[in-house]
């Protein structure tokens, strides 16, 4: 019988990765900063009509939710991999707005016109790549799986 070891807290990461996590992070704080301040109302724009708790209450939310994810992946090592798991799921709650941007015809962050909206919907799985990538959460999930 095989003798199971505990997944590491901390995945290595190369230095492409801790670089391009570094950049993901301050984007993700700065996207948040922007979320309660300067870009407050062009956010707002992407919030779907759908959201039971109002446009302004959403864009408040996901901005500290992004802050405190890019402030994770920042200074988090231990639990970097978790980190960009949790940012990864993020992208994928936020999906949504992108779509009801496209859907809606509505103008923000210079995405103009229904093709650069239609380009945006495709750059998302970019996102979740690079945050699962960047944190080593894809080395994680295979560790996990071969512990399984």
């Amino acid at each position: 019988m095989a003798t199971k070891h505990p997944i590491p807290q901390a995945v290595p990461t190369s230095k492409l990765q801790n670089g391009t996590r570094i950049v993901l992070g301050l984007f993700m704080v700065l996207a948040g900063i922007g979320h309660l301040s300067f870009q407050r109302q062009t956010f707002r724009a992407q919030v779907p009509n759908w959201v039971p708790i109002g446009k302004d209450t959403t864009v408040l939310l996901s901005g500290v939710a992004e802050i405190a994810l890019g402030l994770a992946l920042l200074l988090l090592k231990k639990q970097r991999s978790k980190a960009g798991i949790a940012l990864a799921l993020f992208y994928v709650a936020v999906f949504p707005g992108n779509i009801a941007q496209y859907l809606n015809h509505r103008d923000a962050f210079g995405l103009n016109t229904d093709g650069t909206r239609l380009a945006r919907l495709f750059f998302q799985p970019v996102l979740i790549v690079w945050a699962l990538w960047c944190t080593g959460a894809i080395h994680y999930f295979k560790q996990k799986k071969r512990m399984d």
